[in-house]
């Protein structure tokens, strides 16, 4: 049998840490699917449990040089923990680097020397080695490890370029052309801008993951647990299905289940993104982890731990997160080549140098022309200078963290607002929508049948109101609880029923104060030898018509229908401006859904479609239009949701219906669909633009270190604040209006 597991690891420092351990992990026996988040520090696995070792995990991961942690996901606590470790080293590292340049500055810029001119090459040697032994120490145990596995990681680049540019200083007691000066406090800048790099990276990855952090915290810590009426608090992992809980103003409910006993009004706003409470009375479900604003109730809990709301929506957002998206598969692939490809060209560029140093002279010359650079040349010492450059500037970190930062940014934005988002996959297809077929009942409309006129033919309406409702009384049909629900919202009293008869899909009789009435179709009146009236209520052609009659005469009709959503019109108006047609494919009959279909504006209807012709339905429309997304809340829609290009479950459907769904809209409010599209569309905006500044980047700040155009300081800073800007492009998603 399948499952997933999520597994935390620590020590992925860069994009190629993390391609190999997910080439490594989809290795294990057992595992069909891996897939590693570098900006999470988390694994997403699919494995068979038949065949999966969760020991051989272990094995391969300290096999790597990293190691696993406790939980998946970081806390907050453990978030902030590393992001002060990072600072602490950052700032001593910065602390050595200050005293290394007020011995490099002078020498530089006017030729003189704190103490002597050996004394300060020496201390500055002495003082960067002191950085990399003590404040960097991880970047050289991490390039060890990874060595040590046989692979190679963004570490090892940066432990080479400071290393080579530390020896500099030996190497020049035995060669004359090499000016140590000039390398010697390199290595303890490169590693204070690298450490820079990494802890505003640490802090903006916090902020991109924040999302998965504050569902984990969002649940109650305790319960009120009542037995034998008494009341006691206890933590919420000892609730049981069917204990009976006690909910007080301000206190968060503690589980999904039922209410038992009282009124509430409930801020559901983490389930709905909807800012206004709601009520809810006796008998009416509620979600655990939403705010009890004012009541006092009782509930029966109906679904414990991984099976609650909040439990559900968490793993639908680590799902998203971990995934991966079709745009995201060509910068995998360079990532997994790019730190031996460096390490070649860093090999070229010094032989280059070295073997022909005139040639790559006329070279950087002339593309000093054209750029504002002023290049020194000067044999080994410009070799060395242009190799290390090309090792500190070459980072896979912006292109392993393009897509998945503005994935977790996104997803994090849809669960805030009731968009719950299964993959990155769907979140890309989704703003390439070109139609959307809306099943009817339930989707554009509430799915409950309101009684919405009725006409007194011999007497008052109220009077009809009130015989009708007391012979519903006894019925559990959808269309005598609208007239049920009328007569109570009226304040009516109702007539007990005797002789009570029930004729399945027709009508029923019964006798109310001595007298006999029915109430039933136009088919179940005639039967009764009674002429039901011809009427002309043209704007009540998707009501079905229901006739109260007593032995002797017709006394009134009633026109029943379920409801259009009132944002259904705007809704399919502004699919339109955004180029995505709208559809209908409805099980109801040609009338009943032409008829909804002109009040909420779509133009294209299939009606009479059964639940297996929906799945047809839906890729006749992708021939016509392209891809299509397809809308549903019942049992019958899973499979046309499963064929679409996007299915998209609204929120009080049923569990088959969300399970088969690709996005799952929280609300029952339709508004939510243009705010999946738009965030579809600016989340992709934001992979495609990290995308673009990740190569770009590379592909002009390479050529430049190997033209020996790039101090290595400086193609450090370039290095550190392109990881940065990828992180912190994704997070400006967060102002995005969707």
């Amino acid at each position: 049998m399948k499952q997933e597991i999520n597994i935390g690891i620590d020590g992925m420092h860069c994009a190629a840490c993390s391609a190999r351990a997910e080439k490594a992990l989809a290795g294990i026996p057992g595992v069909s699917l891996a897939h590693v988040n570098l900006a999470l520090e988390e694994a997403s696995l699919e494995v068979d449990d038949k065949k999966f070792d969760p020991k051989a995990v272990e094995g391969v991961i300290k096999g790597l040089g990293f190691s696993l942690r406790g939980e998946a996901t970081l806390s907050e606590d453990e978030q902030q923990l590393h992001a002060r470790q990072a600072f602490k080293r950052m700032w001593i590292t910065w602390a050595i680097t200050l005293l290394i340049m007020i011995l490099m500055l002078p020498m530089m810029l006017w030729g003189r020397h704190v103490i002597s001119m050996q004394a300060d090459l020496w201390l500055m040697f002495a003082l960067s080695l002191l950085a990399m032994f003590f404040p960097a120490r991880g970047v050289y145990v991490s390039a060890f490890k990874s060595v040590k596995s046989g692979a190679a990681n963004m570490d090892v680049l940066i432990a080479l370029g400071t290393i080579s540019s530390l020896l500099v200083l030996p190497l020049s007691l035995f060669v004359k052309n090499i000016d140590g000066h000039a390398f010697t406090g390199i290595a303890g800048m490169i590693l204070a801008f690298h450490l820079t790099g990494r802890f505003l990276e640490y802090r903006a990855r916090g902020k991109a993951s924040e999302a998965i952090r504050k569902l984990l915290n969002l649940g109650a810590k305790t319960a009120l647990l009542l037995v034998d009426g008494i009341e006691t608090e206890v933590p919420v992992h000892k609730i049981k299905l069917g204990d009976i809980l006690i909910v007080k103003p301000g206190m968060k409910i503690p589980t999904d289940g039922t209410i038992l006993e009282g009124n509430a009004s409930i801020d559901e706003s983490m389930a709905t993104g909807e800012s206004m409470p709601v009520s809810r009375k006796a008998g009416e479900s509620v979600l655990g982890a939403t705010l009890l604003l004012d009541g006092y109730i009782r509930i029966k809990t109906g679904k414990i731990g991984g099976d609650t709301f909040l439990a559900q929506v968490i793993k639908l957002v680590q799902q998203a997160q971990h995934s991966k998206v079709p745009i995201q598969v060509l910068a995998d692939k360079i990532t997994a080549i790019f730190v031996p490809v460096i390490l070649l060209l860093a090999a070229v560029t010094f032989l280059l140098w070295m073997l022909l140093p005139g040639v790559m002279e006329s070279l950087s010359a002339a593309l000093a022309t054209l750029l504002p650079f002023d290049p020194k040349y000067g044999g080994l010492g410009t070799a060395l200078m242009a190799t290390i450059a090309v090792l500190v500037i070459a980072c896979p970190c912006a292109l392993g963290l393009a897509t998945p930062t503005a994935l977790m940014v996104g997803s994090g934005i849809g669960a805030n607002n009731g968009i719950l988002i299964r993959n990155g996959e769907a979140l890309q297809r989704m703003k390439d929508i070109r139609a959307i077929a809306f099943d009817k009942t339930g989707t554009l409309t509430f799915g409950k049948p309101e009684l919405l006129d009725h006409q007194g033919l011999e007497t008052d309406t109220q009077s009809i109101l009130r015989l009708a409702a007391s012979l519903e009384a006894a019925s559990a049909h959808p269309l005598a609880l609208a007239i049920l629900s009328a007569a109570k919202a009226k304040g009516l009293d109702l007539i007990p029923v005797q002789d009570f008869v029930n004729i399945s899909g027709q009508g029923i009789h019964g006798v109310l104060e001595g007298r006999k009435y029915l109430i039933g179709n136009r088919n179940f009146i005639l039967s009764a030898g009674l002429e039901p009236p011809e009427e002309q209520r043209t704007d009540m052609k998707h009501a079905t018509r229901i006739w109260l009659a007593d032995q002797d005469r017709v006394l009134g009709i009633f026109y029943i229908a379920d409801t259009l959503k009132p944002e259904a019109k705007d809704v399919v108006r502004d699919l339109r401006a955004m180029g995505i047609e709208p559809v209908m494919v409805s099980g109801d009959n040609l009338e009943t859904a032409q008829a909804v279909a002109d009040l909420c504006g779509i133009t294209q209807l299939r009606a009479n479609v059964l639940p297996q012709d929906k799945v047809e339905a839906v890729k006749d429309l992708r021939k016509q239009f392209g891809a299509v997304a397809m809308v549903g809340d019942g049992i019958n829609d899973a499979p046309a949701l499963k064929a679409a290009d996007i299915g998209i479950a609204m929120g009080q459907g049923t569990d088959i219906a969300i399970e088969a769904a690709d996005i799952t809209i929280v609300r029952s409010d339709l508004r939510s669909l243009l705010k999946a599209i738009n965030l579809s569309r600016a989340t992709f905006r934001k992979i495609r633009q990290n995308l673009f500044w990740a190569f770009f980047y590379n592909l002009i700040a390479i050529p430049l270190a190997i033209m020996g155009l790039l101090h290595p300081v400086i193609a450090e800073i370039a290095m550190a604040s392109s990881s940065l800007t990828v992180v912190t492009n994704a997070n400006l998603l967060k102002r995005s209006r969707i």
